[in-house]
């Protein structure tokens, strides 16, 4: 018994370096062919087989274990009759795992579930999306807002939302903003850098982009009626 213990814990460790050997080699071979690109991270998908490469700006790559194939997009997972995108999944696991304390959130009393909106305080169509949160509220729906300053870091937008999310009031002055009111500069540590790092991520590449409970994540505004029933309600 204490001999097979000592062999699956060798095995384990073998196992452990051949994948971190796999991901230097893979992390190597795309930094070579796609310079353009920065590599994120790369993960081993144990389901598959396959190693999942992260690019900040670009398409999640699915390489293969000596790094000389790969397909770029969503991977999905044959379960029975249905299909499942297990590139959404661990897309909403990234968004999923942002503390809430992190976010401005507008919670239904009755909350039967949740958005989570990249947002940009410049954007004509999330100043639409804003509009619509009361009736979302009433619908049942949370709306959860981070941050998605499309100019990037240090930006006009960026400045502003770094103010906001400083500010005694979050979700008040974020209101007041999308209306075309001035901030006072507030400084304190902040996400909205990281926040903006993730969307880029996960796929963002304008505002607004939901993210729904499943996972799936929608470019662009949709009227009330249409995003509840997105939703599933």
């Amino acid at each position: 018994m204490f001999s097979r213990f000592l062999f699956l814990c060798a095995f384990s460790t073998l196992f452990s370096n051949a994948i971190w050997a796999d991901e230097a080699q893979i992390l190597s071979a795309l930094k070579k062919a796609l310079p353009q690109y920065d590599v994120g991270s790369v993960k081993f998908h144990q389901a598959s087989g396959l190693y999942v490469a992260e690019m900040n700006g670009g398409p999640t790559l699915h390489v293969t274990s000596d790094g000389r194939y790969f397909v770029a997009g969503d991977l999905y997972k044959i379960n029975g009759e249905r299909l499942e995108n297990e590139t959404e999944k661990a897309k909403l696991a990234k968004v999923e795992a942002l503390p809430e304390s992190q976010m401005i959130i507008y919670k239904a009393k009755d909350e039967k579930a949740h958005i989570t909106v990249f947002t940009d305080v410049d954007c004509g169509y999330c100043r639409m999306l804003h509009n619509d949160v009361p009736a979302l509220n009433e619908r049942g729906i949370t709306v959860r807002y981070v941050a998605f300053p499309r100019a990037g870091v240090g930006s006009g937008a960026y400045n502003k939302m770094v103010s906001i999310w400083c500010s005694d009031d979050p979700k008040s002055w974020l209101t007041k903003v999308k209306l075309g009111e001035k901030i006072p500069e507030n400084k304190c540590a902040n996400p909205i850098a990281d926040q903006f790092n993730l969307g880029r991520m996960v796929g963002v590449r304008g505002t607004p982009s939901i993210v729904l409970p499943n996972g799936t994540l929608l470019p662009g505004y949709l009227p009330v009626d249409k995003l509840a029933k997105e939703v599933g309600l």
